[in-house]
C-alpha cells in the first residue's frame, strides 16, 4: 500500500470529493485527518480515520491537525450559486480558509500540499470560448470579469487559488492544484451537493433547462487526481479536470439515451443561442497516468446514487 505509515489531513472532509479522497487515501493505507462523521462507514476508518475540528476562518486553527502530517489536502471551500452577501459567504472563508491552513502547513514544515480549486479558476476571462478554442492550465480566470459577471463563486475560487500560488511561492512550499469542472457521479456524502442538484434538477420534474453550457467530471477521477497529485513526485502545477465540454441539451440527450421513461425538458429557458462549447485539454490529467470516465457512465452513476439515497424515486 503506497500511504503506508504515511499520515495525511483533509480539510472539509464532509463534501462530495473529499469524501471519495478519504475513501481512496484509507484504501491506500494512509492515516487520515479529516473532519466528520459520516466518514466513520469506510473501510479502514476504525484504524486509521482521525477526526477534528478546525474552523477555516481562524488563525492557527488547524495546526494541531497539520503537525506530522507528510501531506494535506485542502478541499475545503463553500460552494452556493445563490448568496446575498458575496464577501461573507464566499470569499472570506475561501481566500482566509486556504491561507490559514497554508500557514499551518509552513509552521510544521508540510511538504506537499494539494488544493482543490475549480475551472471556475480558470475560464472566466475576456477570451473567447468556442468549439475550436482548446483551454488549458495556463488560463486564470480574471477577477475583474468575475465581477462584472456576478460569478462570485469563481470569483472566490479565483482569489483563492491566486493566495495559494502567491503564499507557496514566498514560503517554499510545494502545492499542487486540482481544476475540475462539474463534479458528478456516486454520493458519500448524506446531502446533496451543488453539482449532483444540477442532475437531479433536470429528471425531476422540471419544464426547462437552463441555457448553460459545463465541463463534466466523475468524483473517483477527481479524487484519485488528487491522490495521485501528492505521491508522483512529477505532479506540480494545475490540473484542470474535464471528461466532456457538453450543453444542457446534450446531457438530457444522453439522459434520454439511459432512461427513456423519464419526462425530461424539452424547452431551453431562454430563447438566446446555446452557449458554445469549447475543449478543455486533458494532457496534464493524462500524465498522471489515469483514463477518464466517459460521461455517460458518470450520469449513469449520478442517478443511481440519487435514487439510491432517496433523493430521487423511479
Amino acid at each position: 500500500m503506497s500511504g503506508g505509515g504515511k499520515v495525511v489531513c483533509v480539510t472539509g472532509a464532509s463534501g462530495f470529493v473529499a469524501s471519495w479522497l478519504v475513501k481512496l487515501l484509507l484504501q491506500r493505507g494512509y492515516t487520515v485527518r479529516a473532519s466528520t462523521q459520516h466518514l466513520r462507514a469506510l473501510e479502514g476508518a476504525t484504524e486509521r480515520l482521525l477526526l477534528f475540528k478546525a474552523n477555516l476562518l481562524e488563525e492557527g486553527s488547524f495546526d494541531a491537525v497539520v503537525e506530522g502530517c507528510d501531506g494535506v489536502f485542502h478541499t475545503a471551500s463553500p460552494l452556493y450559486l445563490a448568496v446575498t452577501n458575496p464577501q461573507a459567504e464566499l470569499i472570506e472563508p475561501a481566500v482566509k480558509g486556504t491561507l490559514n491552513v497554508l500557514a499551518s502547513c509552513k509552521k510544521s514544515s508540510v511538504k506537499k500540499v494539494v488544493v482543490t480549486s475549480s475551472m471556475a479558476a480558470v475560464l472566466y476571462n475576456s477570451k473567447p470560448r468556442t468549439p475550436d478554442v482548446v483551454v488549458d492550465e495556463t488560463w486564470f480566470s480574471s477577477p475583474e470579469v468575475c465581477e462584472q459577471q456576478k460569478r462570485w463563486y469563481a470569483l472566490s475560487k479565483t482569489l483563492a487559488e491566486e493566495a495559494a500560488w502567491k503564499f507557496s511561492k514566498e514560503n517554499g512550499i510545494d502545492i499542487v492544484t486540482i481544476n475540475p469542472g462539474m463534479v458528478i457521479g456516486p454520493l458519500l456524502q448524506l446531502t446533496l451537493n451543488t453539482s449532483s442538484a444540477a442532475v437531479l434538477n433536470l429528471i425531476n420534474g422540471s419544464s426547462t433547462f437552463p441555457n448553460a453550457t459545463y465541463g463534466w467530471v466523475n468524483v473517483q477521477d477527481v479524487a484519485m487526481a488528487h491522490v495521485l497529485g501528492f505521491e508522483l513526485p512529477s505532479a506540480s502545477g494545475r490540473y484542470c479536470l474535464v471528461e466532456r465540454v457538453v450543453h444542457y441539451s446534450e446531457l438530457l440527450k444522453i439522459v434520454h439515451e439511459l432512461y427513456p421513461s423519464f419526462q425530461l425538458p424539452d424547452k431551453c429557458a431562454d430563447d438566446e443561442p446555446f452557449v458554445p462549447v469549447c475543449q478543455i485539454s486533458k494532457e496534464k490529467f493524462k500524465s498522471l497516468g489515469l483514463d477518464y470516465i466517459p460521461l455517460e457512465t458518470s450520469i449513469k452513476e449520478t442517478i443511481e446514487s440519487l435514487k439510491e439515497k432517496n433523493f430521487i424515486s423511479f
